[in-house]
């Protein structure tokens, strides 16, 4: 069984047991959060795809802490006119674990 969902305009495909790291949520490390925009639920090749999501589909996941990822860097230059700037950046992240899905 696995479903897709959609946080932080990204869509994952997961599996009971899947460790993700998507963009920050504002829930504690330690806590259950529950996804509402399922937009598809395959259940043993019965096939349910939602428009735009999946009525009464959920899918439940334990938050196991918060990261940053990597860091960016971009680098801006004008040739010929003494200018170049660096810039960096780091997401904040949020690692879940699976725990449930609900369809």
């Amino acid at each position: 069984m696995y479903a897709v969902l959609e946080t932080g305009s990204k869509q994952y495909r997961v599996v009971v047991g899947d460790k993700l790291q998507i963009e920050r949520l504002e829930v504690e490390a330690g806590q259950l959060f529950t996804f509402d925009r399922v937009l598809l639920v395959n259940n043993e090749g019965k096939l349910s795809v939602g428009a735009p999501t999946v009525p009464g589909a959920t899918v439940v996941a334990d938050v196991v802490g918060h990261i940053r990822g990597e860091k960016k860097l971009t680098f801006k230059m004008k040739r010929r006119k003494g200018y170049h700037k660096t810039i960096g950046h780091r997401q904040e992240l949020t690692v879940v674990t699976i725990k449930e899905i609900k369809g």
